[in-house]
């Protein structure tokens, strides 16, 4: 079993957790959330603490026991205390603006770009910075990098949408290289 699997989840005062076969569902002061998990792999829930274990001691369940683990992790802080991600435009025109519940990007093409914003995600816009929160950890990180991926960023420049503190590693231009 993996070292991360083999920690047992706290459940703090105000979250409620509901275990019934392979559907897990955690309630907090932020909302809920369900999950379906693998049925190789069993929940034990007792004393404020949820321990993951694998059914049968194969190797594909023992590797499932972490994954496992993270997911109802990341369940409990998401109702507790949410997940943000951040989305930094640069670029000289490159804009965006909330209009409703979606977000338009100007990014360098002709017309602007409307991305709608997915059920339970919520957009903070500051013209070149863009903040998404959520509840739930993976709708967010798919919801960040398909905006992303509207105007990934270039090498040359850096134009384009990054991660907050992402790193883009540079590349010298056609001038530079020919001396």
């Amino acid at each position: 079993m993996s070292r991360i699997g083999k920690q047992p989840i706290t459940v703090p005062n105000g979250v409620k957790v509901d275990i019934k076969g392979t559907q897990i569902k955690v309630t907090g002061p932020k909302g809920n959330l369900e999950r379906e998990i693998r049925p190789e792999i069993a929940l034990a829930q007792a004393d404020g603490l949820i321990r993951v274990t694998a059914k049968d001691n194969s190797q594909r369940s023992r590797a499932f026991t972490g994954l496992t683990r993270t997911l109802v992790n990341n369940m409990i802080i998401g109702v507790v205390q949410g997940f943000e991600k951040k989305l930094v435009i640069e670029g000289v025109g490159y804009r965006a603006e909330l209009k409703g519940k979606a977000i338009s990007l100007n990014v360098g093409y002709s017309n602007p770009v409307d991305f709608p914003l997915p059920q339970g995600v919520a957009a903070v816009v500051d013209k070149t910075n863009i903040t998404l929160q959520s509840i739930d950890k993976e709708i967010l990180g798919l919801t960040a990098a398909k905006i992303r991926a509207i105007r990934k960023p270039e090498p040359y420049k850096g134009k384009g949408i990054r991660y907050e503190g992402e790193y883009i590693a540079r590349k010298a231009g056609k001038s530079a290289s020919k001396k």
